[in-house]
């Protein structure tokens, strides 16, 4: 893309960056004003998730000219996307699983149960409040935004840029440590590498969702150093904090310093079928139509001259008569010269 094109294509990034700032606000104010308590965040998340949508898909029809902009930024239900969710939420279940089992086996961990009829409803609250999180997060940071940064700057620095601004995001988090900040840096890395190798949103979505719920609902460790995600199991991890990370979580700890790359390395190898389908370049046609049949035709005709170009007149209709008539006819001629000649002999003179 040139250089015009590039910089149109990051002032949409931007806006749409701004847009998403001023779209957290006014979910928040809508959330407070509709709900409150145990509801608060799910209504917060479906608030912010719905004027995303709305705006980018606004961006997308007015900027790129999209028919179907929800697809394009990679909301399409094509063959097989509940597989790559589903996909995702395994990989995110299965680095949660090796971050924790390491802290389980050489640290230990205090593991507490809350089984009260209000704490399960809870579970089914903080389900829906991280399912809706997950999706909204990936439609700002992995969505149309990421597209448009993509068009201007290129996949791979597109995909630096926001993992660190992803990453940023989470600097605010209760007790957020440099580790932690790599580790979410590693993350949007990864969650970049799902949308661009299957072009869709589903993959990522699924391990956002996976990792947040196995870390918070099924292990009851702090979720990016929140607490709130542990309804029914909570858990504390004993040993040192480079190793468990501390009071943010598993998150912060040098274990998934180590877990995410190998994550990534495995995401690529499971996803080659999705990359080789969905990932390949698109070929721009370019040049100038040429129709090559009618060149083809110029050219004979050329060669041919005139005559070849004219059209042939309709044939003549010509009777066929029956085979056994044309015997019949041609016996009867054959007697009567034959009796001519008879006759012609009797009147010869003697």
């Amino acid at each position: 893309m040139k250089s015009p094109g590039r910089l149109r294509s990051f002032s949409w990034f931007a806006l749409a960056a701004i847009y998403f700032a001023f779209a957290q606000q006014i979910s928040l104010r809508a959330a407070n004003g509709l709900s409150s308590a145990d509801w608060l965040l799910p209504v917060s998340s479906l608030m912010l998730l719905f004027l995303l949508l709305v705006g980018y898909a606004a961006m997308g029809y007015a900027g790129q000219s999209q028919r179907e902009p929800l697809k394009a930024m990679g909301l399409i239900r094509r063959e097989g996307w509940k597989r790559e969710a589903v996909l995702g939420i395994a990989l995110g279940w299965s680095g949660v699983v090796a971050c924790a089992l390491p802290m389980a086996l050489f640290g230990g961990l205090i593991v507490s149960f809350w089984t009260n009829g209000h704490q399960f409803f809870l579970l089914f609250v903080n389900i829906l409040t991280l399912a809706l999180a997950a999706l909204t997060e990936e439609v700002a940071f992995r969505g149309y935004p990421f597209q448009r940064l993509i068009d201007a700057m290129g996949p791979t620095l597109a995909t630096l840029v926001m993992s660190l601004l992803f990453a940023s995001m989470h600097v605010l988090n209760p007790n957020a440590t440099a580790a932690s900040t790599l580790v979410t840096v590693f993350a949007g890395w990864l969650l970049s590498i799902a949308y661009l190798r299957t072009r869709a949103l589903w993959l990522s979505w699924g391990f956002h969702f996976g990792w947040n719920a196995s870390m918070g609902l099924i292990f009851g460790l702090p979720v990016s150093g929140l607490t709130i995600f542990n309804p029914v199991v909570t858990s504390r991890a004993r040993g040192p904090i480079w190793f468990t990370g501390g009071s943010y979580g598993p998150e912060g700890s040098a274990i998934a310093v180590i877990v995410l790359p190998v994550l990534m390395v495995i995401l690529i190898k499971v996803t080659r079928d999705y990359a080789y389908k969905y990932a390949q370049p698109v070929i721009v046609p370019g040049g100038i139509p040429v129709d090559v049949d009618a060149m083809a035709r110029r050219q004979h005709e050329a060669a041919m001259g005139p005559a070849a170009a004219v059209t042939p007149s309709e044939p003549k209709l010509v009777q066929i008569l029956p085979v056994q008539g044309l015997f019949n006819g041609a016996t009867g001629a054959v007697a009567e010269r034959q009796e001519d000649r008879e006759t012609a002999g009797d009147q010869l003179p003697e």
